[in-house]
């Protein structure tokens, strides 16, 4: 999944579906209101699911990159040298969660973009 092929990014911090007068804050806030992607497309008919699915899988990332930070470089400075056993495993486990999120997420966006699902 390239970005640049879903996303524009209007600034620093606006960044909007490309094609579409969409905010990607406005998918992710009806998605943090409970609604799953069939949902929010009601919201916005116009945008294609596909687009929906990959806003969702980029938030997913950024939410992993965020947590795999603070799990791996903030966390373990503040425990000092003693904790390099619960780090390894902290990495590991991380790095499962990461790979089965965008797995899932990019096998649904290249679904979505095949025609076969909706």
């Amino acid at each position: 999944m390239d970005v640049q092929d879903y996303f524009e990014f209007i600034d620093e911090i606006s960044i909007r579906i490309k094609g579409h007068r969409v905010y990607i804050d406005e998918v992710l806030e009806e998605s943090l209101q409970g609604k799953e992607p069939e949902e929010i497309l009601c919201c916005f008919p116009k945008l294609p699911l596909e687009k929906i699915y990959a806003t969702l899988l980029s938030r997913a990332i950024q939410e992993q990159l965020r947590e795999m930070h603070v799990r791996l470089i903030i966390y373990p400075k503040k425990r000092g040298k003693n904790g390099t056993a619960r780090l390894l495993r902290l990495q590991q486990r991380n790095r499962h969660t990461y790979q089965r999120t965008s797995n899932c997420y990019s096998t649904r966006v290249e679904q979505v973009s095949a025609g076969q699902g909706t």
